[in-house]
């Protein structure tokens, strides 16, 4: 057995789905506001996970354009039956007060890597679908029921309907198997039968510190279902002092050997304000469950642990460096964008080869036409840095390395043009939608060539710097709060947030210049990683499907 430390997936990594098929495990994650959509990883041992794409790579499968924060792709199912995998998901496009406006989707593949159909619509009665392939064939769609009105149960229970792939439709009227339990916010539900019994696992408590995983479970398919006596399974709530906090949202696979896991959701929080800037994680855990008899984490209690034993080979840390100097055609999978696909009208690999050329576009307050390319921030302790190449006209064009969470929270340091000629660096900080420049005037840089940007983040706090050729790097504004980048200040701002920290390469141009900023040698590395010898991981290209 080897021991994997949690979580598997750091950073931004919600909501997973874990499924084997084989040899084989995958898990699907939310990717929200981001395109493409739906990650995927794959591992041989459960231990070692890599990023193996995603599952939305079309305009036809996606358009996210202008949806709110934190809005777009939630809480992705994958399956595996009759030779297909089978991947539901809810686009959503507005979510704030008392509506959820909602369409959930199914799409298939016959493999882990596509082609992808086109998106089946399901329903629009609420959130987080989960397809359930019986054992006679029939498969069944649940999903979390809201109700719109505010002086009800607005997490009103989890609905069952049959749905025909023949037709590529749901059959009949849904149906309310189960209400949730005492804990509220019921959601994420999925389906698994074992010994005679049908378990539901759902999401409860909230996203938040009350988060948990509960069960229920029935002789029938349509019930009626019994909450588990020892709920929940898993939850940190009540449990300060755990490392791995908001523990919930979880979803079961089994091993060949027989072994049974749970994968889940958490965050590790920072600061005396106990803010996570890394979002949602994916962690594991191992269960027991004896015939017959209710699951249990093994080892006992609800609190979800740092070390998990799992059968496999060495457990090697989740990608600790990444470089990409842009040498091919097409991004990276690891890169991501803001709600739609990369156009040549705005990003580039190809016109100046070595560098990622981007043209500016609206600003990182607007939920279209951001001209944005981001990298998850993985680790609490980490180093950033790019090249840019930059030749503004006035202060209309900007471009620069920003720390993003949302259009409302980013530290975003920057280069503009002078009032007549030139170029300096700024320093713009975003909080609660409250804009304020940190560096007065800017910094005075050399009318052309190349500057370096970089960050490096040390737990609750990021600095930046930067150098031009024949210099020694410097200090740019003051140690600025990293823990704003997260959803805990965005629900302490009165609005809500599901994501994680970026740091991201991005321009912008009010006057529609059309003028380039080139970007080359970015570079990532974790503080662990600097002290051994684990090997870079350097970006390779995939072609979209």
């Amino acid at each position: 057995m080897t021991l994997v430390q949690n979580p598997i997936l750091p950073g931004f990594h919600p909501d997973p789905s874990i499924v084997r098929v084989g040899e084989d495990y995958y898990i699907a994650t939310s990717t929200f506001e981001w395109w493409p959509g739906v990650r995927i990883h794959h591992s041989r041992d459960l231990a070692n996970w890599r990023l193996q794409g995603h599952a939305l790579t079309r305009d036809r499968q996606l358009n996210l354009r202008g949806v709110q924060d934190s809005g777009g792709i939630w809480a992705p199912a994958l399956t595996h039956a009759d030779g297909l995998f089978w991947l539901t998901y809810s686009d959503v496009r507005a979510f704030n007060g008392f509506a959820k406006d909602v369409c959930n989707y199914l799409v298939t593949a016959p493999s882990i890597d596509g082609p992808w159909s086109d998106p089946v619509p399901l329903n629009r009665s609420g959130f987080d679908p989960s397809l359930f392939h019986d054992e006679d064939g029939r498969k069944w769609l649940l999903n979390q029921r809201w109700d719109f009105r505010p002086d009800e149960n607005q997490f009103a229970g989890v609905v069952l309907q049959e749905y025909c792939p023949r037709r590529k439709m749901l059959l009949g009227e849904p149906v309310l198997i189960f209400n949730g339990t005492e804990r509220g916010v019921t959601e994420g539900p999925h389906l698994y039968r074992r010994d005679g019994f049908y378990y539901l696992v759902l999401a409860e408590g909230g996203t938040g510190d009350a988060h948990a995983v509960t069960l229920a479970r029935a002789k029938n398919l349509a019930g009626p279902y019994e909450a588990c006596p020892h709920n929940p399974l898993l939850s940190s709530a009540d449990n300060p002092e755990a490392a791995l906090q908001k523990a919930g949202h979880g979803s079961f696979v089994q091993t060949p050997a027989g072994r049974w896991y749970l994968a889940h959701l958490c965050s590790r929080p920072v600061g005396a304000n106990r803010r996570c800037i890394l979002g949602r994680e994916t962690a594991l855990q191992a269960i027991e469950w004896p015939a017959g008899s209710w699951p249990r984490l093994a080892g006992g209690g609800q609190v979800p642990v740092v070390t998990v034993a799992v059968p496999g080979a060495k457990a090697e840390p989740y990608l600790p460096e990444f470089h990409d100097e842009f040498a091919s055609e097409t991004l990276a999978p690891q890169w991501s964008v803001l709600r739609e696909a990369p156009a040549g009208t705005w990003l580039s690999l190809a016109e100046r080869p070595g560098f990622l050329r981007l043209r500016g576009r609206y600003s990182l307050l607007s939920t279209f036409d951001q001209s944005l390319v981001g990298f998850r921030l993985l680790h609490h302790r980490c180093c950033v840095s790019t090249r840019l190449e930059f030749q503004p006209r006035g202060f209309q064009q900007s471009a620069g390395l920003v720390f993003y969470y949302n259009t409302r929270q980013f530290h975003f340091l920057m280069i503009i043009g002078r009032d007549g000629g030139g170029r300096e660096l700024r320093l713009l900080n975003a909080d609660c939608g409250a804009y304020v420049n940190l560096l007065g005037p800017g910094i005075l840089l050399p009318p052309d060539g190349p500057v370096e940007l970089s960050g490096e983040l040390s737990g609750e706090t990021l600095r930046f710097f930067y150098s031009v050729p024949g210099a020694a790097r410097q200090p740019v504004g003051p140690a600025l709060d990293a823990t704003l980048l997260s959803d805990d200040r965005v629900i302490e701002g009165g609005s809500w947030g599901f994501t994680g920290a970026f740091v991201g390469l991005c321009a912008q141009d009010s006057a529609e210049s059309g003028i380039p900023a080139d970007f080359t040698n970015f570079s990532y590395r974790a503080e662990q990683a600097l002290a051994c010898a684990e090997p870079a991981v350097v970006a390779t290209a995939v072609a979209s499907t």
